[in-house]
């Protein structure tokens, strides 16, 4: 089969970058040195730079997963251009093609079926999507954003603009132009970069699949330091428009810390957020579909297989009912429909549910890690 032709202008970009970034910014900083004041905007920069594309391009425009002021917008947008990773216009059309035809490798722009490099920045070094390239029917909500097509034509000249006197500002203000592009242009570029490219291969080769198993999509707390909470990745393949990625409260996430602490004072509103309900039986079916796989190899499979089946049914029926009263309690509390009598029979009534689906889960989960270890035949 014939490759794509070389996006030649591609190549020398991400070859020219990397290269000198790896050796003039470490050999400036042995010859002159960068000050305390140079990391701190490097470190700003970077930060800019990484959560323009989680918050805005990833999150708010290419999965509508919260609503954002005008003025956040602009900032998002005047970021992407500073983080060189193409328009938002056309940066969410290749990734809501990734999502719809995730793992496919005819119709996935990055997929990591295809391998890491193809996945990590391969796929940006030959015409792999030839005709379709411009082909934007999938954002055509985007069309309508003034913003985004405001970027959209005038990316490359946002891009030079950003990239020039951002760190020009900076270079006045530390009195070190030089070390300023050198690192909050350079470096930063080339590392924001590289980290958002860690999302389409890393994060779906390296980690766990605790919500689907269906697509390769991972989990890694690791990543997620390198990505601005990205790197829940398994679970925002099957809730993509869960403006959170790390769901825990101990889950590195300042995409989504930054998102809500915005919603306080009006620059985000309409933050969507997956039910717990779908989130947990989400978990239980993956591990009902591995353990039952598993089981396949077992000497007793049939007896397993039969009590593996009714330990998932009897967490899902309780799962239900739990959260069916959770959620009439919540809503007859916003309303103050509840008397005090009625309010301590559906407390009740909620907490004995609550205990009894809890209790149902660690046997579920002690079962289940009893099957998993079980040797093969």
């Amino acid at each position: 089969m014939k490759k794509p032709p070389i996006i030649w202008l591609n190549v020398a970009f991400f070859t020219i970058t990397f290269i000198t970034a790896i050796t003039l910014v470490p050999w400036y900083g042995f010859e002159v040195g960068y000050d305390a004041n140079l990391w701190i905007a490097f470190i700003a920069c970077m930060f800019y730079s990484g959560m323009s594309i989680t918050a805005g391009y990833h999150r708010l425009w290419a999965h509508k997963a919260y609503q954002a002021h005008p003025i956040l917008e602009v900032i998002y947008a005047l970021g992407g251009a500073f983080s060189v990773q193409n328009s938002a216009l056309h940066w969410s059309s290749d990734h809501r093609l990734h999502h719809g035809k995730v793992d496919d490798i005819e119709h996935d722009p990055y997929a990591a079926t295809r391998g890491f490099w193809f996945s990590h920045i391969g796929w940006m070094l030959r015409e792999h999507q030839g005709d379709t390239y411009s082909n934007y029917n999938n954002v055509r909500d985007l069309q309508k954003n003034k913003i985004v097509m405001w970027q959209h034509k005038n990316y490359l000249l946002l891009t030079i603009a950003t990239n020039l006197l951002i760190p020009l500002c900076i270079g006045i203000v530390t009195g070190d132009f030089i070390a300023a592009l050198l690192l909050c242009g350079l470096l930063r570029l080339v590392l924001s970069q590289h980290f958002t490219f860690f999302i389409n291969s890393l994060a779906h080769i390296w980690g766990t699949r605790p919500y689907t198993e269906t697509n390769t999509a991972r989990d890694n707390g690791f990543l997620a330091l390198l990505t601005y909470g990205e790197g829940y990745h398994n679970f925002h393949h099957i809730f993509a428009s869960d403006y959170r990625n790390g769901i825990q409260w101990w889950h590195y996430d300042p995409t989504k810390w930054m998102i809500k602490s915005f919603s306080y004072v009006g620059l985000t509103s309409n933050l969507k957020v997956t039910p717990d309900e779908r989130i947990e039986k989400a978990k239980a079916t993956t591990l009902f579909a591995k353990t039952k796989s598993c089981l396949a190899n077992s000497a007793n499979m049939q007896e397993q297989m039969d009590r593996l089946q009714t330990e998932y049914d009897v967490l899902i029926n309780k799962l239900q009912h739990y959260y069916k009263v959770r959620k009439r309690l919540i809503e007859m509390q916003k309303q103050k429909m509840l008397k005090q009598c009625e309010r301590s029979a559906l407390m009740q009534q909620y907490t004995e549910l609550k205990e009894a689906w809890q209790i149902q889960n660690q046997v579920w989960l002690k079962f289940n890690e009893s099957v998993l270890k079980l040797p093969a035949n």
